[in-house]
């Protein structure tokens, strides 16, 4: 099979288009360059959808532990500590757990004359399961770093904007809102990077693959097993993560020159990429 094959037969594998069955011997680099790269598609879509829905968690989030009410400030800061306390690997385990002893057949939902049935199997697989667990841990993260640049928001602006006579709404759309987003996003940006790495975890976290659709890491061992030699499939895998962090770098990059598209040049603030190492 020619690499141009191989690509219209694996390439979107992942997704269940194409072959069924994974190639059993005779592996060329072509393969695992092509199928990795189709499992990739699964990473992209964990990091995408819980970066989308957890920076409006975040923002939520953020507020409330900033607000001078106990009942919105005191459940965002357990929220918070609670899932930047413990490890993501963790929260992975003990979400699987708790989704599995679910019932199976679902959650009965009494409405007092009628019992209806909730379906809960779907939270089970890796495409839900996996992707509110990271949307909830990065919720956290990307909280405590927009909940820091609330507090660092000079109090010039703001009383400029109570002098103006801005109502409460207008302060935070028009103030509050984007100089917060200003002062985080490079914080922000670290915080995107590390999590398209995080869903690396997912094929450790038992949240099975569906029909062997699995993601980059799935694809990656499986030819390590075949080959008994990790040292091609797994920098692949590296090398694909790479080129995503140089795309977020990009298009962070180009957000935060928007961001900041009103200050001179020389004074913009560039965005320091510090990957962590342990989380």
């Amino acid at each position: 099979m020619s690499c141009v094959e191989t690509i219209q037969a694996y390439g979107l594998r992942a997704i269940g288009i194409g072959e069924r069955l994974l190639p059993r011997s005779d592996f060329t680099l072509c393969d695992q360059f092509v199928l990795i790269g189709s499992g990739l598609i699964w990473n992209v879509y964990f990091g995408l959808l819980a970066l989308f829905f957890g920076f409006w968690f975040a923002v939520a989030l953020a507020m409330g532990k900033n607000s001078d009410h106990l009942l919105a400030r005191k459940p965002a800061e357990w929220f918070i500590f609670v899932f930047r306390g413990s490890p993501l690997f963790i929260q992975f385990f003990i979400a699987y757990q708790a989704f599995v002893l679910l019932p199976r057949d679902g959650i009965p939902i009494n409405l007092g004359i009628v019992e209806l049935t909730a379906d809960t199997r779907w939270l089970t697989k890796a495409w839900a399961g996996a992707l509110i667990v990271l949307f909830l841990n990065t919720s956290a993260y990307a909280a405590e770093i927009f909940s820091g640049a609330l507090r660092s928001i000079p109090k010039g602006d703001l009383e400029a904007a109570d002098a103006y006579g801005m109502s409460p709404g207008q302060k935070f759309r028009r103030v509050t809102f984007p100089t917060m987003l200003r002062l985080g996003w490079p914080a922000y940006t670290n915080e995107a990077i590390f999590l398209f790495h995080a869903t690396t975890l997912v094929f450790f976290s038992g949240f099975p693959a569906w029909q062997q659709q699995g993601d980059a890491l799935y694809y990656a061992n499986y030819f390590a097993d075949k080959t008994f030699n990790p040292f091609i499939p797994y920098p692949i895998v590296a090398g694909y993560f790479v080129i995503v962090t140089l795309c977020v770098i990009a298009a962070f990059g180009l957000a935060n020159r928007r961001l900041n598209r009103h200050l001179a040049p020389s004074q913009r603030p560039r965005l320091r990429i510090r990957p962590q190492l342990v989380r």
